[in-house]
């Protein structure tokens, strides 16, 4: 999650207090690096935006779209939840749920699962929006729930997987894990591969487990923690664990991006990188950014860093997201930016509003949806403004 960088911030702001002169000279290394302009080479435009729900900026919350193929779904952190569709925005159906919500919307097998402040999971009817059951899992969550065949998985912040029926929210099984003395706010969200669950722990941990059963099949020290103080050990793995294929993906906040076998947990590749966004991935590039904001592509095949780009220091970007030829990264002041996915060049900028983008973009087909920290959701598309063809590519009748 985005925490880290307000946690160091207000922790060197206590110190600044007592020390006004060493606030002057370094509070400019403290703030958001400015944008500067660049020439814009691909065209992106905004097809709709619809209002979600209220304002939630600042709590970093796990509220990002998710889709089903036909259509859009949204939660707001004030309890609505909505039904879009993709090609217009219009509203096919919103649900009042009167909680405050944290994480969600998960999707699947024709259910609508979101996690409330107070520790339930609400699942609703994904064609009508009719509350289905809520179950109490006694403990906040901030990843979107997983549904697999017939079991949910939520992941909550105190180091515990709960898996419940998907058809009545009867609890399944579960997995605690101890938790170091201090951990970042948010945590892993839990990724399938076949019938294993994967999921990231603030130990440091990947563990991988029976979806049926919960039993343990392996587990693999991603981020061992290091140093002296409680700050210096922090570990978690958090963020998107990411799945092609049979290999596994996922990064660990001071530790490492490695690559794991999904039927041992062997290590394949490993680099030293530091986030707590996870990554994402291409068939050819895996994508992550690190705690200070740099955005960086490996190859997939080997973790070799393919680019880099610091232009968004301190802004707190969000997970890349691959999108058409580009990856796309929110910003804390609303901004959407668009990079090459070859070489890590500026291609477009645009700005979906004035409060920021925490949650991570979803790419559907050729759309990109946004939910910005301020209750909106937007639908973005590239625009080719390439010449339409009036012959055909082969002559008709030989000539």
């Amino acid at each position: 999650m985005k925490h880290t960088f307000r946690i160091i911030s207000l922790m060197v702001a206590t110190a600044l207090v007592a020390s006004c002169g060493w606030f002057n000279k370094k509070d400019e290394e403290l703030k958001p690096l400015e944008l500067v302009d660049f020439r814009q080479t691909l065209k992106v435009r905004k097809i709709w935006d619809a209002k979600v729900g209220k304002d939630a900026e600042f709590l970093r919350l796990g509220l990002r779209p998710a889709g089903d193929g036909s259509r859009i779904y949204a939660a707001g952190h004030d309890g609505k939840v909505t039904a879009f569709n993709p090609e217009n925005g219009r509203q096919i159906w919103r649900t009042e749920l009167e909680v405050e919500l944290t994480a969600g919307p998960g999707v699947g097998e024709g259910r609508v699962i979101v996690a409330s402040k107070d520790g339930f999971a609400i699942t609703l009817d994904a064609a009508t929006g009719a509350e289905q059951w809520r179950t109490e899992v006694e403990g906040e969550s901030l990843t979107t729930p997983l549904i697999k065949g017939d079991v949910v998985v939520l992941q909550t912040i105190d180091n515990r997987i709960e898996t419940l029926s998907l058809f009545d929210g009867r609890q399944r099984w579960s997995i605690v894990q101890s938790a170091p003395a201090l951990t970042m706010r948010g945590s892993a969200s839990p990724a399938a591969v076949g019938q294993s669950l994967i999921a990231g722990f603030d130990s440091g941990r990947v563990v991988s487990a029976d979806l049926d059963t919960g039993t343990i099949e392996w587990e693999s020290l991603l981020a061992p923690p290091k140093g002296r103080s409680d700050l210096d050990r922090l570990s978690d793995v958090d963020g998107s664990i990411t799945v092609v294929g049979q290999d596994i993906y996922a990064a660990g906040y001071q530790g490492r991006i490695a690559a794991l076998a999904s039927e041992s947990g062997q290590v394949l590749w490993n680099r030293e990188i530091s986030t707590y966004s996870g990554v994402s991935a291409d068939w050819n590039s895996i994508y992550t950014v690190t705690d200070e904001g740099e955005v960086v592509a490996l190859k997939r095949s080997n973790g070799n860093e393919i680019w880099r780009n610091a232009s968004l220091l301190r802004r707190e970007p969000t997970l890349p997201v691959p999108f058409n030829t580009t990856v796309v990264v929110g910003d804390l002041e609303g901004y959407l930016h668009f990079f090459n996915n070859i070489d890590g060049e500026p291609v477009a900028r645009v700005r979906l509003g004035s409060k920021g983008i925490s949650a991570v973009p979803l790419v559907v087909a050729n759309r990109l949806y946004v939910q910005s920290d301020g209750g909106t959701i937007a639908a973005y598309v590239v625009v080719d403004d390439r010449p339409k063809r009036t012959q055909p590519d082969v002559a008709e009748d030989g000539s």
